[in-house]
Order: structure tokens, then C-alpha cells, then sequence
């Protein structure tokens, strides 16, 4: 069984025309923003990618579309898991599969509806995994349409399968964290923490990398805390202090704001989103400026370490 390697993986944007339409011609170039900023993969059609606004049929061929214009060295991994059923769960991981990816990520909410026990989840996914054999399966606890977190027991249950590789850590809770590591302790099970602020923390821990949705705002930056938190720790501890600030942004329009904020980088695609964006709200001039702000102060950020 392949592993997931350690590292940072974006949770991948999808880009629209101003139509709404899926740009496909944009993915090539979004693609190569990802990979210049020196990310381990990418964590492709998931809830940052609008996977429930997107058809079967778009996110199969978002899907195609990243693993056709990928780097050789760039992991995808990929979830589009939106089903409940476990024929329609196991088709489309299937589908994907077939495409060449390097894991099939699947959301926690699908395997048990808010008030069902852990043996609950595990009985399906346990019957899902058991049809995928051969590639390394992840988890993704999503907030939407609620947040399932994994719990210890069911962590270790996972591990024990042996082709469960990822999870995306989204509890927000070191104490948690440290109890779901010890319960991944010894199996193929890797963490990722997908929350900014706890990230050198968690990586101190033996979480393996970064999976959020800051990555699509300063990436390198997150690489650099991955590459340098055990040889360099006073960089690590001032890359920590601004990551765990800029994360505020999430609280602004995402993921809005996280396109605008690739569109500056030249990359040629729109802020348009299918998601509505909070409270019917809008992405004002101010909200355009306190990103340019952001983006300035990362870039000053990253030339000061490489002098």
C-alpha cells in the first residue's frame, strides 16, 4: 500500500466564468500556482472545491483536467464524496480512482447521520473501504452538512484496516489531536491538521502536514513551517505567529477571497463562486483591500528568510 507523504496539501479551489460555468481553461494555470509554491499535492474536489454545487459529471472532469496538467511529484488527492448510499459511494470513488489519483478522500458526515454511534460509521465504512482495495483511502471530517469528528476508537479502527491513509484534522483541539495520534500510533494513518493557528503545535505533536484553507492564500509559507519547525525553530515560531493571524481571513468571504487572492498572482481566473456567500453579503472594495494587505505582508514575510 502507497502512503500519503508528509506535507502541504491546499484544499483546491474550483474556477468559474462569470457565467458560473466551470473554467476549465483555468485549472492548467491554478495548477502551476499551487506547484511554484512548492506544495507536497493537492487536496482536490472537496468542500473548498464546491462540491455540492458541482454535478457528478463537472467534478469528474475538474478531476481529469488536474491529474492531466499535474507535475509528476504532485500527490492529488481527491474526496467529490457527496453520496449517502454505499453503491453510489463506491461507483464514484471508482470513477475517480480510474483517473490516477494517489488517494480517494471521503467525508465523515456520509458514513452515519448526526445522531448514529461510531460502530454506526464504521460498519459503512468499513463495507465502502472493503470495495476499494489497492489505493490509500482518507477521511475528511466537513463541517458541512454537520461536523462528525473521528473519535480515537474509530481512528484506530481505521488504522487496523491498513489501506486507510489520511485524515484531514478539522476538531480544532490539541488535547484531541494527541489522543487521535495515539490511537493512529503504529498504523498507515497519517493526521493532517487543517487548523492554522495550532499548526506548529500540531506538527510538534506528529501531525504530518497542513491540509486548509489557508493554503490557498500563502502555500509557501506553509511549506517553509513544514520544512523548517525542527532545524529552525525561531523561523518557525515567527512563520507560526503570522500564519495564526492571517487565518482570520477564513472568517472573511471564503472562498471568495481565496480566488481573488490567486487571481493577483496572475493567474487568469474569476472570484465568481457557485456557494452563496454569507448572509447574502458582498465582496466590497474594503474586503479586496484587506487581501491585497494580506498578500503584501506574506510576500514580505517570505523575502525575509530568503536572505
Amino acid at each position: 500500500m502507497k502512503t500519503v507523504p508528509n506535507g502541504v496539501y491546499p484544499t483546491m479551489v474550483t474556477p468559474f466564468t462569470q457565467e458560473l460555468q466551470v473554467d476549465y481553461g483555468a485549472l492548467p494555470p491554478l495548477m502551476r500556482w499551487y506547484e511554484a509554491r512548492g506544495v507536497t499535492g493537492v487536496f482536490a474536489i472537496c468542500q473548498s472545491s464546491e462540491i455540492f454545487y458541482l454535478s457528478f459529471e463537472e467534478r469528474l472532469r475538474v478531476l481529469r483536467e488536474i491529474i492531466r496538467v499535474r507535475n509528476p511529484g504532485t500527490a492529488v488527492l481527491a474526496s467529490g464524496h457527496t453520496a449517502y448510499d454505499p453503491a453510489t459511494q463506491i461507483a464514484e470513488a471508482k470513477a475517480f480512482i480510474e483517473e490516477g489519483i494517489d488517494a480517494y478522500v471521503f467525508i465523515s458526515n456520509r458514513f452515519a447521520e448526526k445522531g448514529e454511534d461510531d460502530d454506526a460509521f464504521l460498519r459503512r465504512a468499513e463495507r465502502v473501504a472493503k470495495a476499494l482495495p489497492g489505493l490509500p483511502l482518507g477521511v475528511y471530517e466537513c463541517p458541512y452538512p454537520y461536523k462528525r469528528l473521528l473519535t480515537p476508537y474509530v481512528i484506530r479502527r481505521l488504522g487496523e484496516l491498513g489501506n486507510f491513509a489520511f485524515l484531514k484534522d478539522t476538531c480544532c483541539d490539541l488535547g484531541q489531536i494527541k489522543e487521535k495520534l495515539e490511537a493512529a500510533k503504529s498504523t498507515g494513518l497519517k493526521i493532517f491538521n487543517a487548523n492554522a493557528a495550532m499548526l506548529l503545535e500540531s506538527l510538534r505533536l506528529g501531525c504530518a502536514g497542513f491540509s486548509g484553507v489557508m493554503a490557498n492564500f500563502h502555500p509557501q509559507l506553509y511549506v517553509k513551517l513544514c520544512d523548517c519547525w525542527q532545524e529552525e525553530p525561531a523561523l518557525a515560531e515567527r512563520l507560526q505567529a503570522f500564519l495564526g493571524l492571517a487565518s482570520l481571513a477564513e472568517a472573511q468571504q471564503y472562498p471568495v477571497n481565496a480566488k481573488y487572492t490567486i487571481a493577483l498572482d496572475g493567474v487568469p481566473m474569476t472570484w465568481k463562486c457557485r456557494v452563496p456567500m454569507k448572509d447574502n453579503a458582498v465582496f466590497k472594495r474594503c474586503d479586496e483591500m484587506q487581501i491585497e494587505q494580506l498578500r503584501e505582508i506574506a510576500q514580505m514575510m517570505e523575502r525575509s528568510y530568503q536572505k
